[in-house]
């Protein structure tokens, strides 16, 4: 049987119904990275109590930064004074959602779906957050010690209007495809292949056994390393061939939040029981949701037919206008990947005496070398710094000794040689 053909439809199928939506998502975080100033996600997050986690999980949940890239930029909140609570909150709500997936989420699992992602993101975040803060108001947590405000460097402030613009056109066009791209690109591909492959019947038989499924879609999902957009397709592919609801949620959160390579750097970073309770919230948060949906068969109803089609055209946009976003979609993962990989063809060339190399381990997208490039370069005595993603390599000039390095990249949570 020839199965090229209709994987490829399955593809472009997807490709089309999420483009539009995607363009607009990458575009308005290009907005909020350009724009919006990095400090005021510290200012307003000391403190243990309620409201620095709920104000945390607020700001989290728009932002569309991926498991990996919300790492750095919650140690940097910690060292710039973010409470633990706060932190945590932020660690949780992030990667589950942001604008980009949410846009995508309406255009391939519909609005029931759109509205409670960043919901049960809200409720996760608070939870986990409640519960950090309840352990750092006993002093039970060990998490490293908060440093001082210089741990970033502010690059908006001087920026005139243009350079703003143009610096939210790069980011949400091709800096964002460097993170996200080669995830988006495998979400799709496994899901064009399960749309191909798994019959349609296929979850049919355990359809009543609500909490296996829910596990087994856990046990899948915390190894796996995905973002909140990738994850939709597959969602979406499984849900056509008799996945639940619930199940289907399950997969949507547990994905981008809690996956294996996370909780290791998360637990150095904010310590055992932190990541703890971060464990348990996003585990159970996604448990209780699920099974309020499944086992309420009105509800389970309302989200499984609000759910288009995966096939043919069903947007209410032009025909036209989703075949140029899916083109524009297709150049930016292009781009994006071949940015990020780069760097493997290039060769080292004669340095200066005062510049050294060293290799950082756990950088994974655009975010994490942000992050260890503004924390080396906060470092007295650095002129400047090069991070090459793709070599997992921070090449530093200036007179600045090893251990300073060494120290300030373990601080960003990344480990070094």
């Amino acid at each position: 049987m020839n199965y090229l053909e209709p994987y490829i439809s399955a593809l472009l199928s997807m490709l089309e119904s999420m483009s539009p939506y995607l363009l607009l998502g990458f575009l308005v975080a290009g907005v909020l990275h350009a724009f919006v100033p990095p400090r005021l996600y510290s200012r307003y997050l000391s403190g243990t109590g309620m409201r620095p986690v709920a104000l945390a999980a607020l700001l989290g949940i728009p932002l569309p930064l991926c498991s990996c890239g919300v790492l750095p930029t919650a140690v940097s909140l910690r060292r710039n004074g973010a409470s633990c609570a706060a932190s945590t909150s932020f660690l949780i709500a992030t990667p589950q959602t942001g604008v980009d997936s949410i846009a995508a989420t309406y255009s391939m699992m519909g609005l029931p779906f759109a509205l409670l992602r960043p919901l049960a993101a809200l409720i996760t975040a608070l939870a986990g957050g409640t519960m950090t803060g309840a352990l750092e108001r006993r002093g039970l947590l060990h998490a490293p010690a908060v440093g001082n405000g210089n741990a970033t460097v502010e690059t908006n402030e001087s920026r005139t209007l243009w350079q703003k613009t143009c610096q939210a056109l790069r980011y949400g066009l091709l800096d964002m495809m460097q993170s996200i791209g080669r995830w988006l690109l495998l979400g799709l591909l496994v899901a064009a292949l399960i749309t191909v492959l798994v019959p349609d019947d296929f979850f049919t038989s355990s359809m009543d056994n609500h909490l296996l499924n829910m596990v087994l879609v856990l046990a899948i999902a915390v190894p796996m390393y995905i973002c909140a957009t990738g994850s939709i397709p597959i969602a979406a592919a499984l849900m056509l061939k008799g996945l639940s609801p619930g199940c289907a949620l399950v997969l949507l959160m547990a994905g981008p939040a809690a996956n294996v390579a996370s909780m290791l750097v998360v637990s150095h970073a904010m310590g055992r029981r932190a990541t703890a309770a971060y464990l348990v919230a996003i585990i159970a948060g996604a448990m209780g949701f699920g099974l309020a949906i499944d086992l309420i068969p009105s509800v389970a109803d309302v989200f499984t037919g609000a759910m288009p089609p995966l096939s043919g055209h069903s947007s209410r946009l032009p025909l036209w206008f989703n075949h140029a976003c899916s083109v524009v979609v297709a150049l930016m993962i292009v781009a994006g990947i071949t940015a990020r990989y780069t760097g493997l063809m290039k060769t080292d060339t004669t340095k200066p005496d005062n510049m050294k190399e060293y290799k950082v381990k756990g950088m994974m997208c655009v975010h994490c070398k942000a992050a260890v490039e503004k924390g080396l370069a906060a470092l007295p005595g650095v002129e400047s710094v090069t991070v090459d993603l793709a070599r997992g390599t921070a090449t530093i000039e200036g007179n600045v000794d090893d251990e300073t390095v060494k120290t300030a990249i373990r601080n960003l949570g990344y480990e070094t040689e």
